[in-house]
């Protein structure tokens, strides 16, 4: 069979991959049946749901006629190192690391320093635009997880709070 769709078939492996990974990962914990859910029910259901939504992908990709054959293009490097590290860097930052002594900083620090390295992934940085978002992320994500959720976690740096 001859892949009409680059993009479409690797999308879809890997799509098939994750769910394969994911489902089978759900079966570490107890499973239980549709009546009685244990807390791997959900997470199996889903990892399922990608599995068949990749095969469903792959399936397109090799049956449904493009004009080029969608070539997969060059890796971004630079989105692709940015917006992980912005994830590393508020995980870091949220709990700190006292393997270095790196205190936790907090929410409000961490969100701020997620979006600022985020958003030089992209081609254009808007420093004004970036620190607006920033604040209302900072700001939606306190009312959601401390104050409605009532989540016990640092929102601002120990050595101020």
């Amino acid at each position: 069979m001859n892949i009409k769709s680059q993009r479409d078939f690797f999308a879809g492996v890997l799509f098939c991959a994750f769910g394969v990974a994911f489902a089978w990962g759900a079966t570490t914990y107890t499973v239980g049946t549709g009546a009685r859910m244990g807390p791997g029910y959900f997470p199996m259901i889903v990892g399922v749901l990608i599995a068949i939504m990749g095969v469903a992908i792959t399936l397109k990709a090799l049956v449904v006629e493009t004009e080029d054959g969608e070539p997969v293009g060059k890796i971004a490097w630079r989105p692709l190192i940015f917006i992980i590290g912005a994830n590393l860097l508020f995980g870091l930052l949220l709990g700190g690391l006292p393997s270095i002594g790196l205190p936790p900083m907090g929410l409000i620090v961490a969100i701020y320093a997620l979006t600022f390295v985020a958003s030089l992934a992209g081609e254009r940085f808007n420093a004004k635009a970036t620190a607006i978002l920033a604040t209302i992320l900072a700001v939606g994500s306190y009312l959601a997880f401390v104050v409605a959720l009532k989540l016990q976690f640092p929102v601002w740096p120990t050595f101020i709070a």
